[in-house]
């Protein structure tokens, strides 16, 4: 599995073959996390990357991807950035102003251009949570989407829950663990699981409001350091992880069972949990 040279971006045939010996299942559940640039030049960007991933999981497969509007908040990292150093008077009248979140129309942010594409697909289906929806694309897009609790980011209530139980594989395409969102389901499935107030704004009963929940206090400050020891762990006569090349990018496969699974038995020894 090569990367292409001669200036020539990699063609959809290149991109099937070398997603393909990766070891993703045909007819399975595929999770991506992906960085569109870290595969190289690409004929026909985005697009082509899907296509090619659609084509390995075959017509039986479905291919999700994080659809996140982490800035659609006033209590997440990314609005604080965006209003840090504004005066009292600016900050408020910059929060008057963000738009309630619209699973249709809402673009996704900080989760690349590959997720967006799919997002935007005619077919795909989003998950309707205003901070962390998903979309999918196959048959199994209405069953990982539907019923998002707006009040569970990432939890039971949650795709990830969906993917779980489905057995779904993940595909961290040019990217680290330190985006693997599975490993957040582990953190709901810790005892007593520390949480926190998140504030986001929607459109409820007819008008635009301000709405403010309880979950748990999700973190992936460490998710490089769990990932490196989950890639580590073998699982039977086998590795956790497949790692491959596609175009320039280093990548990985795993089991989502598997990755939630080992980040459940990690935390506890890693971090403070509990009251």
């Amino acid at each position: 599995m090569g990367t292409v040279s001669g200036g020539t971006g990699l063609t959809e045939p290149q991109l099937t073959h070398q997603l393909t010996e990766l070891g993703i299942d045909e007819g399975g559940v595929l999770l991506v996390h992906s960085s569109l640039r870290s595969l190289g030049e690409v004929e026909g960007g985005a697009a082509t990357v899907l296509r090619a991933l659609r084509r390995v999981l075959g017509p039986d497969g479905t291919v999700v991807v994080p659809a996140f509007t982490s800035d659609n908040s006033s209590t997440s990292n990314a609005h604080m950035e965006r209003v840090r150093g504004l005066s009292d008077e600016a900050r408020a009248a910059f929060r008057d102003n963000m738009p309630p979140f619209d699973p249709a129309t809402t673009p996704s942010t900080d989760v690349g251009i590959l997720a967006e594409t799919t997002r935007l697909h005619p077919q795909s289906l989003r998950s309707a949570h205003p901070q962390t929806s998903f979309a999918a694309l196959g048959p199994h897009a209405a069953k990982i989407t539907d019923d998002h609790h707006p009040d569970c980011l990432l939890g039971e209530s949650s795709p990830l829950a969906r993917l779980y139980e489905l057995e779904a594989q993940i595909l961290l395409l040019g990217v680290g663990f330190n985006r693997c969102t599975a490993f957040h389901l582990g953190e709901y499935r810790v005892d007593s699981p520390p949480h926190r107030s998140y504030r986001c704004v929607v459109h409820r009963d007819g008008r635009r409001q301000w709405w403010e929940y309880d979950d748990v206090a999700l973190d992936d400050s460490d998710f490089g350091a769990l990932g490196a020891e989950f890639e580590g762990a073998g699982l039977g006569a086998e590795t956790a992880v497949r790692v491959g090349t596609v175009g320039a990018a280093q990548c990985r496969v795993a089991g989502f069972v598997d990755a939630v699974d080992f980040a459940q038995g990690w935390f506890p020894g890693h971090r403070v949990v509990g009251p």
